[in-house]
C-alpha cells in the first residue's frame, strides 16, 4: 500500500491507541484529525499502571522526542502466600509505566501539548498536520467517492462532518465505529471485576515497600488474584519514594448479584456499566471490600488496597471483531476497538502500539496487505482467546501455584515470539 500522496486520516478515539496511530501516520507526512468524544480537552487522572511490553517500548523508541524516563524497571517476579511470605521468585526484567505518563508523552508528540510530564518537542517540518478535537461524538460514517464522510456532534448540539481518505476506529472496547459496522458484535461481562488503585511509596509500611519496590508481586487464591508493581508518580516522576504502587485486584461478582450492583454504583447513586472512575467509588462499598481484603489477602496487599484514596473498578469484559477493515479498506479498527483484551494478558497497550506501527508500515509500503492482516488479526485473536482462558482458570478453577506461574509466564511471551495458529489468522 505504498503511498507517496499525502492522505487525510480521521482517527476516532483520543486515548493511547488513537494517539499512537496519529503519531505514526503524522511521521509519514499524512494529515490526521483525532475526534475524541470526551468533553474535556485532556484525559486526566486515569489512575492505571501499565506493564510496558516490547511493542510499547519500541513505539516510544521510534517516535518519542521528549527527553525523559518513560518507565520504572522491575527486576523480579515473586509470589506470596496468604501470610505474606515469598513462595516463589525469579529474575525477570520488566518496564512499568503509568497511563497518565504515556498519554501526556503521546499528546506532546502528536499535537504539541506541553504538560508537567513533558514539554512539547519542536515540530518536524516533514510531519503532517495533527489536529485533536475533543467533545466530538461520531454519529455516522458514509462511503463517498472521495473517501469516507465522518459526521459528528457536540454536546451543545453543534453538528458537522469531515471527509477523510481513511478512517481509523481507535475508540476502545465499546467502539462506536465497530457498532456502526458490526452491530451484532457484543461486549459481554465475564463474571468478575478488577479493583484498582495506587498508593504513594511514602504512605506504606516498610513491609509493603519491601514487597513491591522493584518487584512484580502476585498472590492468587480461590476466586481471587492480585498483583502490584511500582509506576511513575505525579507528573511522571521516577524518583525513589515519589513513585506509586499500583495494584490490580481481581475478584468475582456474579452477573446480577447484589455485590456487583453495590460495587458498580457510584457515590452519587448512579449505576456504572463497565468502569467506575477514580474518585467515584462509594466509600461504604469500598470499606466493605477493604474488610474482605484483610480476610483473604496477604497483609502487604491488604495494606495497599485499604490505603488507596481514589480506587476505581473495571468490570472485566470480552469483545472481538471478526474483521478489522471495512468499506474496501477505507475504515480500519485497531487496538481495543478490534479486540478488548482481559487485563491478565498485560497486552492492551502493546496491541495499540503494535497496531499503530504495523499499520503505518503498511501505509508506507514496508509490509504487504496480507502480512499486515496476518499480524494484526493473529495478535488480536490469539491474545484475546488467551485472556479468556487465563481468566477462566484463575477465577473459576483451583490452580496450583505452579499452574498459576505458568499462566503468568505465557502472558509475558514477547509478540515476536508468538506462533499464530491457523484459526488466529484465517479470514
Amino acid at each position: 500500500m505504498s503511498q507517496t500522496k499525502k492522505l487525510t486520516f480521521v482517527i476516532v478515539g483520543g486515548s493511547l491507541g488513537g494517539l499512537a496511530t496519529g503519531i505514526a501516520l503524522k511521521a509519514l507526512g499524512h494529515d490526521t484529525t483525532i475526534l475524541e468524544r470526551n468533553p474535556n480537552p485532556l484525559l486526566e487522572e486515569q489512575g492505571a499502571g501499565i506493564v510496558a511490553g516490547g511493542d510499547t517500548l519500541e513505539f516510544f523508541k521510534r517516535y518519542n522526542r521528549c527527553d525523559r524516563p518513560i518507565a520504572v524497571t522491575s527486576h523480579r517476579r515473586q509470589y506470596l502466600d496468604r501470610e505474606g511470605n515469598i513462595v516463589h521468585k525469579e529474575d525477570m526484567k520488566q518496564s512499568m509505566t503509568s497511563w497518565d505518563l504515556a498519554y501526556y508523552l503521546m499528546r506532546a508528540n502528536y499535537d504539541g501539548t506541553s504538560s508537567a510530564h513533558c514539554q512539547a518537542p519542536e515540530r518536524v517540518p516533514s510531519h503532517g498536520k495533527a489536529l485533536h478535537l475533543h467533545d466530538h461524538k461520531v454519529t455516522n460514517l458514509k462511503h463517498e467517492a472521495g473517501g469516507v464522510r465522518v459526521s459528528w456532534q457536540k454536546r451543545n448540539g453543534e453538528e458537522g462532518s469531515i471527509l477523510a481518505d481513511k478512517v481509523i476506529g481507535a475508540d476502545g472496547p465499546s467502539s462506536t465505529i465497530r457498532k456502526m459496522l458490526q452491530p451484532e458484535v457484543e461486549r459481554k461481562y465475564a463474571g468478575y471485576c478488577a479493583l484498582r488503585g495506587t498508593v504513594s511509596e511514602e504512605r506504606v509500611s516498610d513491609m509493603a515497600r519491601e514487597a513491591f519496590t522493584d518487584r512484580f508481586t502476585f498472590f492468587h487464591g480461590p476466586g481471587v488474584q492480585i498483583l502490584a508493581y511500582v509506576i511513575p508518580g505525579k507528573a511522571g516522576t521516577v524518583e525513589l519514594g515519589k513513585r506509586l504502587i499500583n495494584f490490580v485486584y481481581y475478584t468475582n461478582f456474579p452477573e446480577g448479584s447484589p455485590e456487583l450492583e453495590e460495587i458498580m454504583t457510584d457515590k452519587d447513586g448512579q449505576r456504572r456499566h463497565i468502569t467506575m472512575p477514580p474518585g467515584m467509588t462509594d466509600p461504604t462499598a469500598w470499606r466493605k471490600q477493604c474488610q474482605i481484603a484483610r480476610q483473604r489477602l496477604p497483609p502487604q496487599f491488604a495494606e495497599i488496597v485499604c490505603a488507596t484514596q481514589k480506587p476505581f473498578v473495571q468490570a472485566v469484559t470480552d469483545v472481538i471483531s471478526p474483521e478489522h477493515e471495512f468499506m474496501g479498506g477505507k475504515v480500519v479498527l485497531i487496538g481495543d476497538a478490534l479486540a478488548g483484551f482481559r487485563p491478565h494478558t498485560v497486552a492492551s497497550t502493546s496491541q495499540a502500539a503494535f497496531d499503530a506501527m504495523i499499520f503505518a508500515d503498511y501505509v508506507e509500503g514496508k509490509v504487504e496487505r496480507e502480512q499486515w492482516k496476518k499480524q494484526t488479526l493473529g495478535f488480536a485473536r490469539l491474545i484475546q482467546r488467551r485472556g479468556v482462558e487465563m481468566g477462566r482458570r484463575s477465577q473459576f478453577e483451583e490452580l496450583s501455584l505452579q499452574e498459576y506461574i505458568e499462566d503468568r509466564n505465557v502472558a509475558s511471551t514477547p509478540r515476536e515470539q508468538e506462533v499464530y495458529p491457523d484459526w488466529a489468522v484465517s479470514a
